[in-house]
Formats: C-alpha cells, sequence, structure tokens
C-alpha cells in the first residue's frame, strides 16, 4: 500500500513538475516571434539547467541504489530538454555582448556538472558518499532555483498588479513542491525533500500575494473601461461640436454669398 502512494505521489509530482518546466514556452514564443530577448534574463533557465542535470545524476543508479530515484530521472531528463531549448533559444535571439554573457554563465556550468559527476564516479565507491556529494551540490543550486521568484514577488508588490505572476505558474510551483516534498519525506531522502522545503512557502507566499491583489486588478479593469468609454464620449461630443461649427460657417459663407449676388 505504502509503495502504491508513493508511486501515486510521484507520478503527480511529475506532472505537476513538467507543467512547471513547460510554463516558460509562452516567453520563448514571444521571444522567437519578435526575434529579440528583449530584457529576460538567461540566468534562471540556466540554473534550472543545471538543477535537471544533477538531479538526473542522482537518480541514476551510478549514484541511487539501483532504481530508487526513477522518478527522479524522468521528470529531470524532460527538464533538461525544455530547459537546454530555452537556452539555445536564448543564445540564438541574443545580441552579441548577450551571446557572450550566456556562454560565459553556460559553460561554467556544464564544466562544474562534468567535474562533480566525474567525482562521484571515481572518487567514491559507495553510494553513500555519491549521494552525499551530488546531493549537497544540487540542494544548493535547487534554493538558489527556487529563490528565482522573489524578484516577480518584489515586482508585484511594488507595481500592486499579478501581472508579472501567472496564478497557473504559482499553483504549479506550490503542486510540484509540495508534492515532492511529501516524497522526500516518504523516501526519507533529505535531499530529494530539501528544495522544496524552500520551495513551498515560498509558492504559499506567490498565492497569499495572487490573493491580495487580484481583487485590485479585476476593480482597475473596469475603471479602466469606464475611462475609455469617457474618453469614446468625449471624442463623439468634440467630433459633433466640429460638425455644428462648420454647418453654421457654410451658412454664413453662403448667405454672405446670396448677399454679394443681390
Amino acid at each position: 500500500m505504502s509503495e502504491t502512494l508513493r508511486m501515486i505521489v510521484a507520478v503527480v509530482g511529475n506532472a505537476a513538475s513538467v507543467a512547471l518546466y513547460a510554463a516558460p514556452t509562452v516567453t520563448f514564443k514571444r521571444v522567437i516571434r519578435k526575434k529579440s530577448t528583449e530584457d529576460f534574463s538567461c540566468i534562471p533557465y540556466i540554473i534550472g539547467l543545471l538543477n535537471c542535470l544533477l538531479f538526473t545524476w542522482y537518480g541514476l543508479p551510478i549514484v541511487s541504489y539501483k532504481w530508487e530515484n526513477f522518478p527522479l530521472v524522468t521528470v529531470n531528463g524532460v527538464g533538461i530538454v525544455l530547459e537546454f531549448s530555452y537556452v539555445v533559444i536564448y543564445f540564438w535571439f541574443a545580441s552579441s555582448k548577450g551571446k557572450v554573457k550566456v556562454a560565459m554563465v553556460t559553460i561554467p556550468v556544464l564544466i562544474l556538472f562534468c567535474i562533480a559527476a566525474a567525482v562521484s564516479a571515481f572518487a567514491f565507491h559507495d553510494t553513500h558518499k555519491r549521494k552525499l556529494l551530488i546531493g549537497s551540490i544540487g540542494l544548493g543550486v535547487s534554493v538558489a532555483m527556487y529563490a528565482s521568484p522573489l524578484v516577480a514577488m518584489k515586482q508585484v508588490i511594488k507595481t500592486k498588479s499579478v501581472e508579472f505572476m501567472p496564478l497557473p505558474l504559482s499553483l504549479c510551483s506550490f503542486l510540484a513542491g509540495s508534492l515532492w516534498l511529501t516524497y522526500g519525506v516518504m523516501i526519507r531522502d533529505v535531499f530529494v525533500a530539501g528544495p522544496s522545503v524552500v520551495g513551498v512557502p515560498l509558492a504559499i507566499l506567490q498565492l497569499v500575494l495572487h490573493c491580495k491583489y487580484r481583487k485590485r486588478s479585476v476593480l482597475e479593469v473596469p475603471n479602466k473601461e469606464g475611462m475609455e468609454e469617457n474618453g469614446n464620449f468625449e471624442k463623439v461630443d468634440l467630433e459633433k461640436g466640429s460638425l455644428e461649427m462648420n454647418e453654421v460657417e457654410i451658412n454664413v459663407t453662403n448667405q454672405k454669398n446670396n448677399g454679394d449676388n443681390l
């Protein structure tokens, strides 16, 4: 029964995490359409790529005992494909200066992963030490990745609008974090549960901000529409007034012409 429940939690957690990884596709559709990276930063996607690489490696039988952490391999394997795609798209449409910046961050990140993977595979000869090394690095990277929404939350508080923090993204973050925290506790793995200890409270804070500022955003929409309508009415009145003035001028001109003819 416990094994079945653990598998259900892992499968649903995989689905929520894939939805979370796929969320930036909207942003990159815009980048492709405009052929510009605008003011978007590539750093979160590079950190996300490193996180997926580390936890995919963590879940493989080289580090873990057999396939005890197979769910980590599946979800982070999908994450590698998506995050790598985001980095490539960003690099392709970035300016020359932006390309240099992406390369200067991505290359050291990949080197770090290769060194960590090589050390864990050849320097240590038991799964406990391998998991300790890769898990510790992965935990630090995950905390950095989960802390990235703080920028969006700061923007929400500043603008008093949730436009910069989509609700589906916040919900997926909360759901994925809660499920992986539950799964990590069930398998008694601190490196699986650890990142969600930071991620879940941040996701809850995002949802609280949605509840606080959503009504304000909704109330502002009718006012805006009302202003537009008032503006349209004023425009119509002005146009009507202009037409009346033109008619008066025409009548005066006609009367003058008639007077001249007489």
